[in-house]
Parts: C-alpha cells; structure tokens; sequence
C-alpha cells in the first residue's frame, strides 16, 4: 500500500519554522522467514516474505525547543515501532476476542514510550520536557485501529464525507465538551495551542491513550496530518484536494501548498491512504466500532504555540 496511488507521506518546514519536528512512517507489515541453513539451493541469507498483511502509518509533531521537539518526534517513533514489532503481537486476522488484547497492547506500548521519553529527558540539559503528539493508524482489513496523544488527528473520508477519528487534546477542546466554550470559537481562542496529553513533558500525570478501531468500505479514504496542515482545511477543502489529484502523493503536495500559501506558520505533514481489500476477502466484522479513553487534566498556562504538559 505505499505506491503513489494507495498510500504516500510528506512533510515540510512551512514558511516561518527554521527546522522540522514532525515526523513521519509509512511502512508494510510482512510475515518473514530469515534462512540461517538449509540443504536447498538457496543463498546463506535468504528471506521468505509472505503477503503484506498489515499497514502501519504514523505521525508526530515533536514540541520544546529546536533540538528537542525533533528528538522526541523521532524517538517516538523509532520507540515505538520497535515494541510494535518486538513486543506485540500482531493480529493479522483479528477476531473479537483478540482485539481486546491487541487494545490494551496498544495503549501499553504508548505509555512505555511515552516514560521512555521523559526518562531521556532527564538524562539530558538540552532535552528537558521534550513532547510529541502521536497519531498512528494500523490497518488490517477491513479493521483500521488509530492510537493516539495530542492534537495531530486522523480523518476518514466516506462517500465525500469527513470523519474525525481522533480527539484534540487541547484545552479549547475541553472547554468544548463541558459548555464552557462555543465551537466555533475552538480556533481563534489562546486555549487551542495549550496540550493537556502528548508523550513526555514534564507532567506527572499519567499519558491517556486513545483508541479508536473503524470497519473500512471499499472506496474509503485515510488522512493522518499535524495541526500545521488541519488548522489550515475544513471538510469541504480535504474533499476538494482528495476528489482533484488522482495519486495519493499528489494528494500530499496539495495540502502542504494550501497549508504554505495560508502561511506555513508551522511544520506541515500529512499520509494520504486509499486502502483496498485483498482480493477475495469479504468484510465479515460485526464488533463493536469505537473504543476510546478520556482523562480530565487541569492546566492554567497559555503559550501561542503547542504547549507541553507540565512546561511554562
């Protein structure tokens, strides 16, 4: 799924940053055998790979200072790719008794990366509260599981229609779901930059992971992007960007120039994915479509761009 028709990434300083902090993957997930010996007439290196039977995407919009948001958005994740493939165990065929597991693997994996962050933080002067939000997207089909801390976000588009699939974790968006602030006043207010949940940080408060898993149709369309690219679009311009470039990577030079020329005030990434089914497989999923967690965290400091939990 990573050709430039199903599946590409991209990122981009913008116009007004002097470095990048977001990061991207894009990867296949293969069954593999690695040939140590055998009697075959083979090479002594020799490696089996299966179908693909899984897609991973992932992005990260690191925060705290010019080396330190780019470290912790890289660290996350190279940490956390490496527990998906050495410390999960995969469901390539994903029952509902299985994926109950594979959830809590999930949110598991993200808060061990997200004390392995703060721990190198510790470590180092120059690191001190470095953070990252995290959006990943895994897909299995027809299963799509997104995890997910901070305020980069994850769309399906359906039948030219917009679903969020992902939670802002901003103060803004609280101040939302209590009543405490209209939405359309979401974007304009000095609460909307103001993170209460991203991997690492200072805050001793415990990292909530949100989970959320979708059955795909045929025809669906995947966007994962940090908030330099969604504070720049709504709905009718995501459907407008998919529905005019015909490769997804196309797709992804759209949105970073519509994001550059409203002002690229920040770095911009985006993983535009058209998903298809393997051949032959039908769609049988009846389990229970959303599981997600939420947490309430008081925080009373404001900062025109992201802040980090715990940071001034």
């Amino acid at each position: 799924m990573t050709d430039s028709n199903l599946c590409s990434g991209a990122t981009d300083v913008g116009r007004v940053r002097e470095n990048n902090q977001d990061q991207f993957l894009v990867a296949q997930l293969r069954k593999s055998m690695l040939v140590g010996s055998s009697s075959l007439p083979l090479d002594d290196t020799h490696t089996f790979l299966g179908d693909n039977e899984g897609h991973l995407m992932v992005v990260a919009d690191g925060m705290g200072g010019h080396a330190a948001g780019e470290k912790a958005s890289s660290m996350a994740i190279e940490f956390l790719t490496d527990r998906l493939l050495n410390g999960v165990r995969w469901f390539f065929a994903i029952d509902e008794v299985a994926e109950a597991e594979f959830v809590e693997s999930l949110k598991s994996m993200l808060t061990e990366t997200h004390r392995h962050i703060q721990e190198q933080g510790r470590r180092t002067a120059t690191l001190t509260g470095m953070g990252t939000t995290l959006t990943l997207a895994y897909l299995v089909w027809p299963r799509l599981y997104v995890l997910h801390a901070g305020d980069s976000r994850c769309y399906l588009v359906r039948n030219q229609a917009v679903q969020r699939l992902t939670i802002d974790h901003t103060l803004a968006r609280r101040m939302i779901e209590s009543g405490g602030m209209k939405a359309e006043d979401e974007a304009g207010s000095r609460w909307s930059n103001v993170l209460w949940n991203v991997l690492g940080g200072r805050s001793e408060a415990d990292l909530v992971a949100e989970v959320r898993s979708v059955t795909l149709q045929k025809g669906d369309e995947i966007l994962l992007c940090s908030d330099g690219l969604h504070r720049h679009v709504n709905d009718k311009k995501i459907i407008e960007v998919l529905q005019s470039n015909d490769s997804t990577n196309a797709a992804c030079e759209a949105f970073i120039k519509l994001a550059n020329d409203a002002g690229g005030d920040d770095n911009i990434t985006i993983i535009v994915a058209r998903p298809k089914p393997p051949a032959g497989l039908a769609s049988t999923w009846t389990a229970a479509d959303d599981l997600q967690i939420d947490n309430v965290m008081n925080y009373e400091t404001y900062n025109p761009h992201d802040t980090l939990p715990g940071n001034d």
